[in-house]
């Protein structure tokens, strides 16, 4: 009974543009945990029984809080399911990882490695130095780039579609970046082959996710940057942040300008929330900095 219910939940999720598919795994475990106690209904103890079998405080946390969504669904129909409460095990916020900005000298010697990759003549250097110079104009995520296909390339912007929260949007990219990319696609039609994304292998074929993160690490150790002791790592996702710091970094002055400058920058990522975005503040001591000096002033002029 408990696997029909969350069959339902399922459906009704995906109905409204959520991807669930580890969610979905989560539950499942969860539901037959419960039929090995018989139970056919949620139970509190055994939401809690379950969820202890991960490996972490945190990891319970989670875990018990994707069987408290769907009690929550299914109670509404039938209340002899149990809700468990939210603060079963306390309070674990969501770590954020400190992102690898990439230095203007960084970044060039990256993409100057990246057309440079052999074999020479062929597709390849082309498609990775284009690809990550794309990365590094736009703020896109690396699933959109090698998931873009040639007819979401538009002369106004990228047409970036189904994307991480089920969501699509148009990206326009800077004069510079369409040349670019405009540049490349001349090269790419003499590929041939059947698929129809942007950036394919010498072979024709979509490039891998896997496959594209190998030669993006390879390229940093090439060009010095190494894992570190301490401290965040470098990492393609980092072109991303580097996008996002560096346009908040050239923000507008001005309270109303800066927060349609947020606004503007938010729905350009893809973000969900624009909390996602005013993270982004926290990157770099620069932003730091312009965040304390814009509060020193508030401060200033309200004890005026």
């Amino acid at each position: 009974m408990l696997m029909q219910a969350i069959d339902s939940y399922l459906a009704v999720r995906r109905a409204g543009g959520f991807d669930l598919f580890e969610r979905e795994g989560v539950l499942r475990s969860f539901a037959r945990f419960a039929n090995e106690r018989k139970e056919s209904h949620v139970r509190t103890q055994s939401a809690i029984d379950w969820a202890r079998l991960g490996s972490s405080p945190p990891q319970w946390d989670r875990r018990i809080k994707e069987v408290i969504r769907f009690a929550r669904h299914v109670h509404a129909e039938d209340p002899q399911h149990e809700v468990p409460s939210q603060a079963i095990f306390g309070h674990f916020p969501r770590p954020q990882r400190t992102p690898f900005i990439y230095s203007d000298a960084d970044l060039r010697r990256l993409l100057e490695e990246a057309f440079r990759l052999m074999p020479l003549g062929s597709i390849r250097p082309q498609t990775y130095g284009t690809l990550f110079s794309l990365l590094a104009a736009s703020g896109l995520r690396i699933s959109e780039a090698i998931a873009l296909r040639i007819d979401d390339v538009s002369k106004d912007g990228l047409v970036i579609r189904n994307t991480k929260f089920r969501k699509s949007r148009l990206v326009p990219l800077h004069p510079t970046a369409d040349a670019g990319l405009e540049k490349f696609l001349v090269h790419r039609t003499k590929v041939g082959g059947t698929a129809t994304e942007v950036f394919v292998t010498e072979g024709g074929r979509p490039l891998r996710y896997r496959t594209v993160c190998g030669v993006f690490h390879r390229l940093l150790l090439k060009i010095g940057l190494r894992p570190r002791p301490s401290g965040p790592n470098p990492r393609i996702h980092d072109l991303r942040h580097r996008f996002a710091v560096r346009a908040l970094e050239n923000c507008p002055a001005g309270r109303t300008r800066i927060h349609q400058h947020m606004l503007a920058l938010s729905t350009y990522l893809g973000h969900a929330n624009i909390a996602d975005t005013y993270w982004y503040l926290r990157a770099t001591p620069q932003l730091l900095l312009d965040v304390a000096q814009a509060s020193e002033s508030f401060a200033e002029g309200a004890a005026r």
